[in-house]
């Protein structure tokens, strides 16, 4: 894995050398084996490259690449685990260069010069972000992989166009306007993260997963679009519109084939390599399918909190058992988890308050400490109908629906600001939805008013509220997961596992989001996803040809740690500085208000308001390193 910078329009002197390596040093986390910068002065482009080797550890792996053809240079972040395959049919075609190495960077050059961009994005099975000069048309094309399991910030500053994995890299180019947007601000206490392609700063946006977009000198945001290469909305309606036709055993049967290959071919590596592991069904299935096809015990790494109802590590430790795995687990204390928590707002680069940070980057330190490249199981809730609002969420909303939307209103303006217990009150927030598709909306936020807390915010669209993205489902399971494989996935899940993994310089491979297993997943009927109130039936299926079922059946938990405690104990004086008063009102991004509330009631016990508080607190947290 590696990290890449850059810039357009370079209004700054490039014959100083020094200067531009300190935004390489900025994301050298990202790539500890090797660095690199290739400028023309003339036409003010640079790019930089920070390299973590794990394909072809030679030489010939080095970036900033130049193309065979010396017509593209490339800084490239992530794995084409197809790469071997696309030399092939260059090969076929007599269009191959004079291979100089076996890197995935060299085969994306050739690939570009003979088929261009958007043809060798679409021919590519992998994860990536990519800066691509083109001298004869004097063009950058930035490009995201399809679930955005790489990022990509871009933007302009004083007619500059920046860009880079990490806004680490964009802060350090001279004269970096860094405004907060006060939208994204609202947006990151509604969800706990940022989605796409908003960004903490004004001007600086994510590219969205699955687009590219092509930038000459001279131009400006207005004057460039970003295009899909790939469309997630057709490919789930391509899916639910031509169903999977054969029987149970059968679609279990492809469903193993298919993810048998993904994982063959993200097992790929000149470095070792090996799979987290917490006992779920979906680790448990990536583990078990290399475990079949690895020639020695596969290397697994677990977390586990001494707190009771934290722990899952002795599930993962049944199962590692059971596959023979090399496995090695970790209990830690609240003590080492709280140690990072000043480390976040450096690690995260802009406020993130997904809270499973903490237990994500621990297990990630200690892979490291054997491993350069790690398996995941990321991905199979949103495919296979996993978390546990697909199966209760309808029914709440058929009941609801007998209480006429005014009385619901009528509720919900006399109960609001009582005191209530904690499933209720939440409860009570979704009363005011008007059709099953705001209510998701609703419950899926944390706070339901951010634009009332943020000062000078308004509401902005994003995947989940603008329904012109939605792809047409068959039924409101669908379309829940779908929500949640277009935003959460991509803008939590993979950027959590992302910046955790890569702040240790440990590279992270899902192999459930395989574009081509994605697409088989939404050919699976509703029934053979969610069966009998239970999620993941094809997906266990496959799980329970090589691991016993009584191992793996057990309530759904998540990745979490016990923040409502301690925010009540060793966090709270971290908590209370933090969101004071007279801070809050001094800084003029919140309306202390309701935070003093939240922040009250929490400590008393009266609610559980660890999640509302958390994305208060880790925005605090950051910008207090700004």
């Amino acid at each position: 894995m590696c990290g890449i910078v850059g810039f357009l329009n370079v209004g700054i002197d490039l014959s100083s050398g020094h200067s531009l390596n300190r935004y390489v040093r900025s994301v050298s986390h990202r790539g500890p084996d090797d660095s690199g910068i290739w400028c023309d002065k003339e036409l003010g482009v640079v790019l930089g490259h920070t390299r973590l080797a794990i394909v072809d550890l030679s030489l010939a792996g080095h970036q900033p690449m130049s193309s065979a053809c010396d017509r593209y240079m490339i800084a490239f972040n992530g794995e084409i685990y197809n790469h071997y395959k696309l030399r092939q049919r260059l090969e076929q075609q007599g269009q191959a260069p004079a291979w100089r190495g076996h890197s995935d960077t060299e085969t994306l050059l050739a690939c570009f010069g003979v088929w261009g961009v958007e043809k060798t994005l679409q021919a590519t099975v992998g994860m990536f972000a990519i800066a691509l000069w083109d001298k004869h048309e004097k063009v950058l094309t930035l490009a995201r992989d399809r679930f955005g399991e790489k990022p990509l910030y871009w933007g302009w500053n004083n007619g500059t166009l920046l860009f880079g994995s990490e806004l680490k890299a964009l802060k350090a180019y001279p004269g970096f306007n860094a405004k907060v947007d006060r939208n994204a601000l609202a947006l990151l206490l509604r969800y706990n993260y940022i989605p796409a392609p908003h960004s903490i700063y004004q001007g600086i946006e994510k590219l969205k997963a699955g687009h590219y977009v092509q930038i000459a000198k001279g131009q400006i945001r207005n004057n460039v679009q970003p295009l899909p290469f790939w469309s997630f909305k057709q490919v789930v309606e391509n899916g639910i519109q031509n169903p999977f036709a054969g029987s149970d055993s059968q679609a279990v049967d492809e469903l193993e084939s298919r993810l048998t290959a993904s994982i063959s071919d993200q097992m790929l590596a000149d470095v070792p390599l090996g799979a987290f592991l917490s006992g779920g069904v979906d680790s448990s299935t990536v583990v078990a399918l290399m475990q079949k096809q690895a020639q020695r015990p596969v290397k697994t790494f677990a977390i586990g909190f001494n707190e009771s109802g934290y722990n899952e590590a002795i599930y993962a430790k049944e199962v590692a058992q059971h596959l023979a795995t090399d496995h090695t687990e970790l209990y830690v204390g609240a003590g080492d988890a709280l140690a990072l928590v000043p480390k976040l707002a450096e690690i995260y680069c802009e406020p993130f308050a997904d809270s499973s940070q903490l237990p994500t980057y621990l297990v990630s330190q200690m892979a490291k400490q054997q491993v350069t490249v790690s398996l995941s199981g990321d991905g199979g809730d949103e495919l296979f109908g996993g978390y546990n609002p697909y199966q209760f969420a309808p029914n709440i909303w058929k009941k609801m629906c007998f209480l006429p939307l005014p009385m619901r209103k009528l509720a919900f303006q006399l109960l609001s600001g009582l005191p209530l217990p904690d499933k209720f009150e939440k409860l009570l927030s979704v009363f005011p939805a008007k059709d099953q598709y705001q209510f998701y909306q609703l419950m899926m936020s944390h706070w339901s008013n951010a634009t009332d807390v943020v000062f000078d915010s308004r509401d902005v669209p994003v995947y989940l509220s603008d329904a012109r993205q939605w792809p047409v489902t068959d039924g409101f399971e669908h379309w829940m997961m779908a929500m949640d494989a277009g935003q959460y996935m991509t803008d939590d899940i993979l950027v959590k596992v992302d910046r955790a993994a890569m702040a240790n310089s440990l590279e992270t491979r899902v192999p459930l989001l395989d574009h081509r297993v994605f697409a088989f997943a939404w050919q699976l009927p509703q029934h053979m996803k969610i069966r009998n109130g239970v999620g993941k039936w094809a997906l266990r299926e496959v799980l329970y040809r090589h691991v016993p079922q009584n191992m793996i059946d057990r309530p759904k938990k998540g990745f979490s740690i016990p923040l409502a405690q301690w925010l009540r104990g060793p966090l709270r004086e971290w908590a209370e500085e933090l969101l004071s008063e007279q801070r809050l009102a001094s800084e003029g991004y919140f309306n202390p208000l309701p935070i003093r509330k939240a922040l009250h009631q929490h400590l008393s016990g009266k609610a559980d308001n660890a999640l509302k508080l958390w994305s208060v607190l880790m925005f605090q947290a950051w910008v207090s390193e700004q």
